[in-house]
């Protein structure tokens, strides 16, 4: 444990930039402090279900399961060898004056750092359309959230709709894991997407995965859709009304819907800081404004 004298850090987030983070720190000597919603580090996209869980690391990450693997481990044993605090269960609600306000399973509590690093993910991107406030309607985060952490698909026949990578990850993840998925709707057309094709050029691995999970998807799958209306009855989501690339009417029966078009920064604490913001026109977003060093305030990175 860290003496008096020791720059207090506090990492809020322990997915993989989190854990990453903690793990430089401690071996630079330092005794970091993590905060998590989870009650296991991870974050989302290496969430990790309780433990007694049946599903394998292969069937929970696909190709990702050995670097999931590997990060669970590193925190884990960190954890274990007293060299970082993890506060689980717990949230950040706000920040000032050099304090953390953490909500957890025993109350509110104030943290006091010296620095403290953002590593807070990003949250689906979701756009209304009309029927979208009915129940069975989720984000394709919580789709996946729901599969992952507790093996559960939300619904016995599902629809999926939106853009982006995360469209297809979570449709071929239901596939695998057994769920009904009745049609995966993308409402970016083939021509789009293969402008945005060659910027992956980078990474031949990363579009080859995303290929083979589109083939996976097989007639499911179609692009260049319009979403039209979500349709329910009392017992919520009954159907969604679209139409295909040619302007054709559909109407496919469902029992929940899972939409999201890309992924947005987490935001909010860098807000209540007081970070200086810019718009990014990349990602269409207003971002922290921070220096090579990370830095988007003082203390703050």
């Amino acid at each position: 444990m860290s003496d008096a004298s020791t720059p207090k850090v506090v990492i809020v987030g322990a997915g993989p930039a989190g854990i990453r983070a903690a793990a430089t720190l401690v071996e630079a000597g330092l005794h970091p402090m993590v905060i998590d919603e989870g009650h296991r580090a991870g974050g989302q996209i290496y969430r990790r279900p309780p433990a007694g869980f049946v599903r394998t690391p292969e069937q929970l990450y696909g190709s990702e399961a050995g670097k999931a693997g590997a990060l669970h481990a590193l925190f884990d044993r960190l954890a274990e060898e007293g060299r970082l605090t993890h506060r689980a269960g717990s949230s950040v609600i706000a920040m000032r004056d050099g304090q953390l306000h953490v909500l957890g399973e025993g109350g509110l509590e104030l943290v006091s750092y010296d620095s403290v690093i953002l590593a807070t993910g990003a949250s689906d991107r979701v756009a209304p359309i009309p029927g979208w406030q009915n129940a069975g309607v989720y984000s394709l985060g919580a789709a996946q959230i729901a599969l992952k952490a507790q093996g559960v698909a939300l619904g016995r026949r599902i629809v999926l709709a939106g853009s982006g990578p995360l469209l297809t990850l979570v449709g071929a993840q239901l596939l695998k894991a057994g769920a009904d998925v009745a049609a995966v709707l993308d409402t970016s057309s083939w021509r789009q997407q293969i402008r945005g094709f060659s910027g992956l050029a980078a990474r031949p691995l990363v579009a080859l995965r995303g290929l083979t999970l589109r083939a996976k998807l097989g007639r499911r799958y179609h692009a260049g859709v319009t979403l039209e209306r979500i349709e329910a009855d009392g017992q919520g989501v009954a159907a969604l009304r679209w139409r295909d690339a040619g302007g054709r009417q559909q109407h496919t029966p469902c029992a929940m819907i899972g939409m999201g078009w890309h992924l947005r920064a987490e935001t909010h604490l860098a807000d209540l800081v007081g970070c200086t913001f810019i718009y990014d026109e990349q990602w269409q977003q207003w971002l922290p404004k921070a220096d090579e060093m990370g830095r988007a305030g003082n203390g703050v990175y």
